[in-house]
């Protein structure tokens, strides 16, 4: 599976920006998808997953109530509305494609390009 991130910007800090991820190859409702991100000098870090259906989702505690995980079976594809951003945020996102839910980078088998997010403070 092929997995292409877009959206990403330049925000304000408490602005909005939603990012999608779409996927090729063999459909994405086969997989649990994710989102993660790599900020400068840091290590890539957990952000948000859904489950197959999109009926479970779970996010950072970081992002928790500010980010909002969803997907669309019929379209392949993925989305991270992200709202109220701040400077922290910024990062490269990724989106990635697995067999079982969870936070961890080594339960992802597939990855996207990912795309950058800079929040202005």
């Amino acid at each position: 599976v092929q997995l292409q991130a877009s959206g990403g910007g330049l925000v304000q800090a408490g602005g909005s920006l939603r990012l999608s991820c779409a996927a090729s190859g063999r459909t994405d409702s086969s997989y649990v998808m994710g989102w993660f991100r790599q900020a400068p000098g840091k290590e890539r870090e957990f952000v948000a997953c859904i489950s197959r259906s999109g009926g479970y989702t779970y996010y950072a505690d970081s992002v928790k109530g500010r980010f909002t995980i969803s997907r669309d079976n019929a379209k392949n594809t993925v989305y991270l509305q992200m709202n109220s951003l701040r400077p922290e945020d910024r990062a490269v996102y990724y989106c990635a494609a697995g067999v079982t839910v969870g936070t961890y980078v080594r339960q992802y088998d597939y990855w996207g390009q990912g795309t950058l997010v800079t929040v202005s403070s």
